[in-house]
């Protein structure tokens, strides 16, 4: 499958994949069934997976050997994500390359949080398989390692509506809530989310689902109280 655009993504991402696995990294299951059936990208994705979490653990391990484990916990599910994978693709334009069946290609499917994480994920697999561990560990880290370094600087890392659940508890701002809005065709829907602290809004995410919305007004949230509480650490 090796073509221009193909040695374009590879190269942007410095990886070395040979052809045939990287059309299978790319091949969603939706061009599988159209295309009769064909392997899909499932199984590099589930060794892709335990590769990124490892790499992730491993670094946020040894790197602060004085954080109890729920912080440590936290900082990971805030590199290991839908959300923060989907970005890592948008990034690096991963979502053209996708092989996608007619139905997801008319509904947005290029720019699906969950087939962009997925196919980052499927691509550190393959990287795996053609080039081995060493070479997978290194990609992984290209990836993720300004994305770990933020969490550590930020404190918890975090589930940001978890987090923003406890500061509001604790500094008495009141219950959290979100107001959903969404606007575009149902085919490609964008939803607004405002965190709401009582009755007063903290911050606004927008994302392809409900869930993504939220999460990213969460994150403004929470960067928005520790600017107004700097001492505040949870």
């Amino acid at each position: 499958m090796e073509t221009d655009t193909t040695a374009a993504l590879t190269k942007s991402l410095g990886i070395d994949i040979d052809p045939e696995t990287l059309r299978l990294a790319l091949t969603h299951r939706s061009f599988a069934f159209e295309a009769g059936g064909i392997p899909t990208n499932e199984r590099l994705e589930f060794l892709g997976d335990s590769v990124l979490g490892l790499v992730a653990t491993e670094s946020l391990y040894y790197d602060n050997p004085d954080l109890p484990e729920g912080q440590l916990a936290k900082m990971r599910s805030a590199v290991v994500n839908t959300r923060a994978l989907a970005s890592i693709a948008r990034r690096h334009d991963i979502g053209r390359h996708i092989l996608l069946g007619r139905g997801e290609e008319l509904t947005g499917g290029r720019d699906k949080d969950s087939i962009l994480a997925d196919t980052v994920e499927a691509l550190i697999g393959a990287t795996y398989v053609s080039s081995g561990r060493e070479a997978a560990f290194a990609f992984v880290h290209r990836l993720i390692d300004d994305m770990l370094i933020d969490a550590v600087r930020l404190g918890a890392g975090m589930d940001y509506k978890t987090t923003l659940q406890e500061a509001a508890a604790d500094l008495g701002l009141g219950a959290v809530s979100y107001e959903i809005t969404s606007s575009g065709p149902d085919h490609a829907m964008v939803f607004t989310a405002t965190a709401l602290l009582g009755e007063n809004g903290w911050g606004t995410g927008d994302g392809s689902s409900k869930k993504a919305a939220e999460a990213a007004a969460a994150e403004v949230a929470v960067k928005a109280i520790r600017m107004l509480y700097p001492d505040y650490r949870r």
